[in-house]
């Protein structure tokens, strides 16, 4: 049995397989994940899991360089932001860098996750909580 802290199976794999700079998406439960890449749905019902504990797992195994964000995040999730820019800047202590964040709008937003190796699907219910995790390298 697997001793680490991730014990999904799936989003194990597909973190096992991120290069430099390669995109990981994580979302909310409304966010459309296009065809073609691989989706991890994590949903079990409405707010479980949330968000950020999903973050929180997935950023345990993930070397992140940086993040991409939805613009509408700012004003129509404003307590989501500023916990998700807490837990960036405390990954980036943890992993000795600066995780450095970029805003695009989420028409474009959308469109970006068409690069990601994988969506991995929260049961999140609230909007615009959603982030492309782009991989940095540990060394």
């Amino acid at each position: 049995m697997k001793k680490g802290v991730l014990l999904n199976a799936d989003i194990s794999a597909v973190v096992s397989r991120l290069g430099h700079t390669d995109q990981l998406t994580l979302c909310d439960a409304g966010l459309p994940i296009p065809a073609g890449v691989e989706r991890i749905d994590v949903a079990l019902m409405a707010g479980v899991p949330t968000f950020l504990q999903l973050f929180a797992a997935v950023t345990q195994e993930m070397q992140v360089e940086s993040a991409i964000l939805a613009e509408e995040l700012v004003t129509q999730n404003p307590s989501l932001h500023h916990a998700l820019l807490a837990q960036l800047t405390q990954l980036g202590q943890l992993q000795g860098n600066t995780v450095s964040v970029r805003y695009i709008s989420h028409s474009d937003f959308k469109a970006q996750t068409g690069h990601s190796r994988a969506v991995i699907r929260s049961g999140e219910c609230s909007p615009y909580a959603n982030v492309i995790l782009c991989a940095g390298v540990t060394f």
